[in-house]
């Protein structure tokens, strides 16, 4: 996982991600995967889904739903996340004038082996 957000300056986005993957955040040390189990799959279009499943992160497991297309052999898509859902409190730095949100939105892309 990485901090993509363009309005905050780079040296900042540093701090976000080493604080993300610390114990302050995800405690990557504790727990060491993110995982996603699909229970459902619905069609809402031509080559797109919608994803039903339950997601682990931080060692809680809660239901989410995933929004994914097809492009170019690369599924792809967007959930929108609440941190405090999974027992995630969102991270200030700089003296308070960075706040990370509470609504994380997790884009992915994920290639099948052998494509």
């Amino acid at each position: 996982m990485s901090v993509v957000d363009p309005d905050v300056s780079e040296s900042d986005r540093g701090e976000v991600q080493k604080r993300m993957i610390g114990p302050d955040v995800l405690d990557a040390g504790q727990y060491r995967e993110i995982h996603f189990a699909s229970d459902s799959v619905e069609s809402i279009g031509e080559s797109k889904w919608r994803v039903h499943g339950l997601l682990t992160l931080h060692g809680q497991t809660k239901p989410i739903t995933l929004e994914t297309t097809l492009e170019k052999g690369h599924y792809r898509g967007t959930a929108t996340v609440l941190q405090t859902s999974f027992g995630i409190t969102p991270i200030k730095i700089a003296g308070g004038t960075i706040k990370v949100k509470d609504e994380v939105q997790i884009e992915y892309d994920i290639m099948l082996a052998g494509q």
